[in-house]
């Protein structure tokens, strides 16, 4: 590399692939040390970029964790659209929002996020958002497949209990005991673990 090369100017993202960047190192830092675990630098070393360039362009850890939350939401509603607009005629609308939610499960870190949101229901700024992800995703699968009341719980039930096992790790350990194994194979549908998801390498955009 000649030494021109060395002083030429780093690329710059366009502000919405910064915004992009950061937002996916959040969901990583969160989904592995929760809202109380994790902190803005985690997430800034991540992204590879600094904590408060972090700061600036989210107003804090609170913030960015809700809007964590919120990019994993998003996720789970496009991917339920997209399920029930693609389905083929003889698939139950239910079962085809149930097949994308088993699909997203090969990004362990979107249920982990979502369930961490959960898990800080109690906490005031925090609880919100959580409520509204319960209700909205509830509305959405009534809305999509003309689901029952009670349909509509039991599918919103079964992606807690999906999330659950996820975040306990348990098709790992499936193995280990066959009452683990069975309820694995019940609720995912295969005792094999999705593979954890891989992190690209940061690019420094300041």
């Amino acid at each position: 590399m000649s030494s021109s090369d060395d002083h030429r100017p780093r690329r710059r993202l366009p502000a919405g692939a910064r915004h992009q960047q950061v937002l996916q190192a959040a969901v990583a830092a969160f989904a592995g040390g929760g809202y109380a675990g994790t902190t803005t630098d985690q997430v800034a070393r991540l992204a590879g970029v600094s904590q408060p360039y972090v700061v600036r362009m989210f107003g804090g850890k609170q913030a960015l964790f809700l809007a964590a939350h919120h990019h994993v939401v998003e996720r789970i509603e496009a991917a339920f659209r997209a399920a029930a607009a693609g389905r083929d005629p003889g698939v139950e609308p239910l079962e085809a929002l149930g097949r994308a939610y088993l699909e997203l499960t090969s990004d362990r870190n979107l249920l982990k996020v979502l369930q961490h949101g959960l898990v800080a229901g109690a906490d005031p700024a925090l609880g919100p958002a959580a409520r509204t992800c319960l209700t909205r995703i509830y509305r959405l699968v009534r809305e999509l497949t003309g689901a029952t009341p009670e349909q509509a719980r039991d599918f919103v039930a079964n992606g807690l209990l999906i999330n659950t096992l996820v975040c306990a790790d348990l098709p790992e350990h499936a193995a280990d005991d066959p009452a683990a194994a069975q309820l694995v194979q019940a609720t995912l549908g295969t005792t094999t673990p999705a593979p954890e998801p891989t992190a690209s390498s940061p690019m420094r955009t300041q």
